[in-house]
């Protein structure tokens, strides 16, 4: 088998089933490789080949694992985290967290205290979040952090999701990133357009400096996403050269354009780990 350039980490999506409908989910965009079929909920044991012959081709070490929401996977994720020295389960937190060991950081998203994020999650998610990461197993051994999506729906309520996460649960520290919108976006989520997300962006960094163990973004990388700063990073996008996408299409996994998709507005990205990673290759 012919092997292609390597990527350091691979993101896979085992599951296009969730169990939530978020408002602003870029996984089920028009034009994303989504569909839920029997064709592509294989069986655990066809999954992993799937995964491992990909990881032969294209020499990835590391893995994010998602849907949908993965943990309705957990067959495939019990088998997948074994294969890797490290992995990352990002799931919406309203399903039991099983003990996948040391290797695994858990990405819990929550997109603002109870109210704000039920209307953008569905009823009811914030407080089973809470319920489950307080009702770990007793063995639990995996690192456990928060990943929050700034929007204009929840930009003036992030503090107020660090005080009720450092006071009501057992997460070690929260990312900020922010909405990457699809082109010709027109949500209530989506600012205008870099100047406009400043406002935004300047308050991560003050939270940054405020609560800077539990702000797990690195202050430089939060700074490259301010207008002066971003559009030279986007345009030459310094996470596709480490990362490689796997979306579930009808049949069997497929690449898109990026780890959001194939319709996204790269002018406005706030993906915190685009600019995280700029800031370590030096890419301005």
């Amino acid at each position: 088998m012919a092997k292609y350039v390597q990527y350091p980490i691979a993101l896979f999506n085992v599951t296009n089933r969730c169990n939530l409908k978020c408002k602003h989910c870029f996984v089920f965009r028009d034009g994303n490789p989504n569909e839920i079929t029997t064709q592509n909920e294989k069986s655990a044991e066809e999954m992993i080949k799937d995964i491992k012959d990909l990881r032969d081709l294209y020499g990835f070490e590391r893995v994010l694992w998602m849907g949908g929401e993965p943990l309705l996977r957990r067959d495939v994720l019990e088998s997948g985290v074994k294969l890797f020295p490290n992995s990352t389960i990002a799931t919406n937190g309203t399903l039991p967290l099983p003990n996948f060991g040391k290797s695994v950081i858990w990405s819990i998203s929550v997109d603002g205290p109870e109210e704000i994020n039920d209307e953008i999650r569905g009823s009811g998610s914030f407080k089973r979040i809470i319920e489950n990461l307080n009702s770990l197993p007793e063995n639990f051994e995996g690192d456990l952090q928060a990943i929050c999506v700034i929007s204009k729906k929840n930009e003036d309520a992030i503090e107020e999701l660090i005080c009720s996460l450092q006071t009501n649960t057992p997460i070690r520290g929260l990312i900020l990133s922010f909405y990457v919108p699809k082109n010709q976006d027109t949500s209530d989520f989506t600012w205008k357009n870099l100047e406009e997300r400043d406002k935004a962006v300047q308050m991560a960094l003050k939270l940054k400096e405020k609560y800077p163990e539990y702000i797990l973004n690195n202050e430089n990388g939060l700074k490259l996403m301010l207008s002066k700063s971003a559009p030279p990073i986007t345009a030459n996008c310094p996470l596709k050269k480490i990362i490689i996408p796997f979306y579930l299409g009808k049949t069997s996994f497929e690449i898109p354009f990026c780890c959001y998709g194939n319709d996204v507005n790269c002018d406005l990205c706030g993906s915190w780990a685009v600019f995280h990673t700029a800031s370590f290759l030096n890419t301005i």
